[in-house]
């Protein structure tokens, strides 16, 4: 393919992701590093050029003169291997963010090797960082003993070269260029560090740990059990979900990105640098899926840390640490966003929402962990009693929703959470996981719950179960009926819920969108193609599900990632990237089918 820029936009479909499991990056085919947050994913990034090209930071690499580009990861790794083509040579170029030899750095590395296939190939580079989407920060370039380092705030970077000519600090960044001939390797890498010393280390080190971070991939993807028709599509997402995951505590990032746009040019931007107690469940079922005990742990440790914090309060959000995050939501006036899709947020103001589906997504997870041997202590056994006994005072309340709207309703996707919640805290209970004295109660509300849906969220006029109690209009949400069992595969009302979505949400293939009205508003939403994969062989027709899961992983960029939606019309990728739940729904959807 040969890379083009809109205005100084790369298109979404362009990006790979680099991670170490805790900082991020993206890389455009052209050899950009436009997207580059350290020390970790849900920092200020310091390289911001994805929502500004001219002022948020990049690191380039690329020949200087035209050229054709393949890419690929490396075999079961986040290791990213860019190949350019001009008419007198070839050079690759391999990216990574470099992990220690027993695991995480205490710096961030981005390695770029250079190798010369053949020809002869004049390359150009340049490190420069932007502004963080923060007015406080300009970056300072400068040499101190020869080394070419930036400041930017409170991060300093070291910047070490080999074989790429020599370095020149023009006061905001540092460049050089270099000619590299068949069979010449070179080495652009990047060491950062926040508020402290920075470690300038050598190119020789720098190499070992490319081949020693893929060498780590390549071991734990080597543990991921499925051997399916879509090996392919489930691995690259296993492998992009563990890096959106957050080392130090399990938890999963919605995406490593704010404020991709759902449609180009709208408001509907958002920060997705958060881990959802939605997304945490979903994942856990993923892991459960692909046989990742210690990742099912790590997970459900840290889902039941952050929602101890203020049980039986439950937010749908947290930061990645695990503490609870503001609910402000800052718009960043200078930077013009995705292709001028303003504003560009910081910050999450669904983080104050009440979000009921989101105690359906806690037992859920908890329950998934237990089927798998988990065992619950104490502390979590009284913890989540208290929660449950939440839910029974709290169901009938309007809420949120799952998608996070303005208007407080009752959702049936809420309803949905709360009979999965109790359901789930029964199954514990009978199975001699958890004890309580309100057991009874928790029985007898499920139920309640369950007739309240089947009468004030069913349309006779749709033949469907519905957005929220009293309309005709669809949600996709609603198919995820059969994922939580409240209904089983041979019941009516899940056939008809599934053929009522799909005529009014459907956009052709795979594709749906979220609910009524949505279409001239945004793409279609990825993951409920995954739902309706699941919803469609629970109810027998699992042929049809695989050839629309057919269709679901075809969406994916080159190197298999996929956004969080997509516009119908073109085909181009939309919304934050690469998007969690997308990823999760295709493991959930090709797992299903595996066992059919």
């Amino acid at each position: 393919m040969t890379p083009t820029r809109t205005d100084g936009f790369a298109p979404l479909r362009s990006y790979a992701l680099l991670g170490d499991l805790r900082a991020t990056a993206l890389v455009a085919s052209d050899g950009a590093v436009d997207w580059l947050a350290v020390p970790a994913l849900d920092a200020p990034p310091v390289c911001a050029a994805l929502l500004d090209p001219s002022g948020g930071g990049r690191v380039t690499l690329a020949p200087t003169v035209p050229y054709e580009v393949t890419r690929r990861y490396a075999e079961g790794t986040m290791v990213l291997e860019t190949t350019f083509t001009t008419r007198d040579g070839v050079v690759t170029v391999t990216d990574a963010l470099n992990l220690g030899a027993l695991g995480q750095l205490p710096w961030t590395e981005l390695a770029r090797v250079v190798t010369a296939e053949s020809g002869r190939v004049p390359m150009a580079w340049r490190v420069a960082p932007g502004h963080r989407l923060n007015a406080r920060s300009s970056p300072w370039a400068r040499f101190e003993g020869g080394v070419p380092l930036l400041t930017v705030g409170d991060q300093e970077l070291a910047v070490v070269t080999e074989g790429l000519g020599e370095p020149v600090a023009d006061g905001r960044a540092v460049h050089g260029t270099a000619e590299l001939e068949a069979g010449a390797t070179a080495l652009l890498a990047l060491a950062a560090t926040d508020a402290e010393p920075v470690h300038v280390p050598t190119p020789e080190d720098v190499r070992l740990r490319v081949e020693r971070t893929a060498a780590a991939w390549r071991q734990w993807s080597g543990t991921v059990r499925y051997d399916g028709r879509w090996r392919d599509a489930v691995l690259r997402s296993a492998l992009t979900l563990k890096a959106l995951t957050s080392r130090v505590t399990g938890a999963i990032a919605g995406a490593a990105t704010t404020s991709l746009p759902e449609r180009i040019g709208g408001p509907l931007n958002y920060d997705y640098r958060f881990a959802w107690i939605r997304d945490g469940s979903y994942a856990l079922d993923a892991l459960s899926r692909l046989g990742l005990p210690e990742e099912l742990h790590a997970g459900v440790s840290w889902l039941l840390d952050a929602v101890a914090q203020e049980a039986p309060g439950l937010r749908p959000l947290y930061a990645l640490s695990g503490r609870p995050v503001s609910a402000e939501m800052t718009e960043v006036s200078w930077a013009p966003g995705y292709r001028d899709s303003s504003p560009v947020h910081v910050g999450n103001a669904a983080a104050a929402q009440l979000q009921l589906g989101s105690y359906g997504d806690l037992f859920d997870a908890v329950h998934r962990y237990c089927a798998r041997g988990g065992r619950l202590d104490g502390a979590t056994n009284t913890l989540l009693g208290g929660m449950a006994d939440r839910v029974c005072d709290l169901w009938r309340s309007p809420d949120s929703g799952f998608w996070e709207l303005g208007e407080r309703r009752q959702y049936t996707s809420s309803k949905l959470g709360c009979w999965t919640a109790l359901d789930r805290a029964v199954r514990l209970a009978d199975r001699g996981r958890m004890s309580s004295p309100h057991v009874p109660r928790w029985r007898q509300e499920r139920d309640a719950v369950r007739d309240w849906i089947d009468r004030c969220c069913w349309s006779e006029a749709k033949q469907s179960y519905t957005f929220y109690a009293g309309t005709d209009e669809l949600d996709a949400a609603t198919l995820l009926a059969a994922r939580t069992g409240f209904c089983a595969g041979d019941d009516p009302r899940l056939s008809a819920t599934v053929r009522a979505v799909r005529a009014e949400l459907g956009a052709g293939g795979c594709l749906l969108y979220r609910y009524s009205g949505q279409r001239e508003k945004e793409g279609a939403f990825l993951a409920c193609s995954g739902w309706l994969v699941e919803a469609l062989h629970r109810t027998g027709r699992t042929e049809e599900a695989a050839e629309l899961l057919d269709d679901f992983t075809a969406r994916a960029n080159d190197v298999g990632l996929c956004t969080e939606q997509t516009d119908p019309a073109t085909g181009a990728l939309l919304g934050n990237f690469p998007q969690a739940l997308t990823h999760l729904a295709v493991i959930a959807a090709a797992t299903a089918l595996g066992s059919a």
